[in-house]
C-alpha cells in the first residue's frame, strides 16, 4: 500500500454485491428488485437467469447471455470469471451495443465467500480503473437465519463484511424471533444497516449509496461509509446501569465468542497523527501474517504533516489504494479505523500499531 491514492471515481460505474445464505430470499429480494423502475441503468450480473425466474412481461429483447427488461434494467449471465464479464459488458456499454448503465449489481450463489469478488474490484487494474466498489448487501432469513449462522461460517462472513443486511421473510417470523435474529446480526457487524423486508420489498434506494464516494453529491460521505458512531451506539444500549464508561482510544463492542463465533468487531481511535511510512508497514506486515483473520477495515486516518485525512478500504489481503480526501468530514480529527475480524484479539492489533508508532517517534 503506497501514499500514491485515488481521486473520485467520478466517471466509473458503481458495483453493489448481492450476497446471502442459500434460502435467505436473495432471488425473491433480486426478482423484486428487478421489476423497480429506479433499477433503470442497471446491470445486473447473474449465475443463472434461471435462477431469477424473471417475468416474461417484463423482458423485452432477448440472446443467449442477455435480457434487457422494460424497466431498463440489463441482465448478464457471469461468463467464466468475473473480471472477463465486467469487461466485456463496459465493452458493449462502450460501443453502444445495451442500454448505457450507471450502476451494476453482482449477484452470488448462496455459497459463495464475497472476499473473492471483492478482491477482483480492488485489485484488477483494468476492472478499478473503470468501477468502483459502492458496498454489499447481504440477505439474512428472519425464520432460519439464526440456525444458519449457528451451522456455516460462510453466511456469517457474508453479515460480517456486508455494508447492508436485508432481514427477508419478516412476514412469516415472531417479532421475538426477529430480535434476536437483529442483535446477533449487530453482533457480528455494528455497522451495517438493517433493513427489514417481505416478499423482497424493497426500495432500491435503500440498498444502494452506501459507499465512500456518493455519485449523486459527487463527494465523499465519510460518516455513512464508516458508520463509527453504531460502536458507541451498541455500547449505550448494552451498558444496563445508564453510565457510559471510558473505553480510552479503542472502543470494542462484544465479546466475541458471545454468539459472534470467533468474530470480532472494534473501532480503534487515535488523537495524535500517525506517522505514515510506519502505518503502511503496519498494514502490510498484518496482511501478510494475519490476512486471513482480517474481514473488512475501513478508516479515516490524521497523517502526520498532512492537512487532509486519507480514506483506507481493504478485505483481508487486499487494499484499496488510500484515497485522500478534499476535507475533514467533520471537526473531529482522531484517526479511527474499524475493524471486522475472525479469531484475532483486537489487542493483538492494538497493541502492534502502538509499538509501531512509538518506535516511529524515536526516530524523529
Amino acid at each position: 500500500m503506497s501514499m500514491g491514492t485515488d481521486t473520485g471515481p467520478e466517471d466509473a460505474i458503481q458495483v453493489s454485491l448481492l450476497t446471502g445464505w442459500l434460502g435467505s430470499g436473495k432471488t425473491t429480494l433480486l426478482n423484486a428488485l428487478l421489476k423497480h423502475p429506479d433499477m433503470a441503468e442497471t446491470a445486473v450480473l447473474v449465475n443463472e437467469f434461471g435462477d431469477i425466474g424473471i417475468d416474461h412481461e417484463l423482458v423485452d429483447t432477448v440472446d443467449e447471455n442477455m435480457v434487457e427488461l422494460t424497466t431498463g434494467c440489463l441482465c448478464c449471465t457471469v461468463q467464466g470469471d468475473l473480471s472477463r464479464s465486467l469487461r466485456e459488458l463496459f465493452l458493449k456499454r462502450v460501443k453502444g451495443e445495451v442500454t448505457p448503465f450507471r450502476r451494476v449489481l453482482i449477484e452470488t450463489t448462496g455459497l459463495a465467500d464475497p472476499a473473492p469478488i471483492l478482491h477482483t474490484l480492488m485489485n484488477d487494474p483494468i476492472i478499478a480503473s473503470r468501477f468502483y466498489l459502492d458496498g454489499v448487501i447481504s440477505t439474512s432469513d428472519a425464520v432460519f437465519g439464526q440456525g444458519q449462522l449457528d451451522r456455516h461460517e460462510e453466511p456469517r462472513k457474508q453479515a460480517a463484511v456486508a455494508d447492508r443486511i436485508v432481514m427477508t421473510k419478516i412476514d412469516m417470523a415472531e417479532p421475538d424471533m426477529m430480535d434476536v435474529l437483529e442483535d446477533r446480526l449487530k453482533t457480528l457487524n455494528p455497522t451495517a444497516k438493517i433493513i427489514k423486508a417481505a416478499n423482497g420489498e424493497i426500495s432500491p434506494d435503500a440498498l444502494f449509496g452506501c459507499g465512500l464516494y456518493d455519485p449523486d453529491s459527487k463527494s465523499f460521505d465519510v460518516q455513512s461509509w464508516l458508520r463509527e458512531e453504531s460502536f458507541r451506539e451498541k455500547h449505550d444500549h448494552d451498558d444496563h446501569d445508564g453510565h457510559g464508561h471510558d473505553h480510552g482510544d479503542h472502543e470494542h463492542i462484544h465479546d466475541p465468542e458471545r454468539h459472534g463465533n470467533g468474530i470480532s468487531s472494534f473501532c480503534m481511535r487515535y488523537e495524535e497523527p500517525i506517522e505514515w511510512p510506519a502505518f503502511v508497514a503496519w498494514i502490510q506486515t498484518l496482511i501478510t501474517h494475519r490476512g486471513e483473520n482480517l474481514l473488512r477495515i475501513k478508516g479515516i486516518v490524521n497523517i502526520d504533516g498532512e492537512d487532509n485525512p486519507v480514506a483506507i478500504h481493504g478485505v483481508q489481503h487486499i487494499f484499496h489504494h488510500p484515497v485522500r480526501l478534499p476535507e475533514w468530514p467533520t471537526d473531529d480529527r482522531d484517526t479511527r479505523i474499524v475493524f471486522i475480524t475472525r479469531d484475532l484479539e483486537q489487542k493483538v492489533i492494538q497493541d502492534s500499531l502502538d509499538a509501531l508508532q512509538q518506535a516511529a517517534k524515536k526516530t524523529d
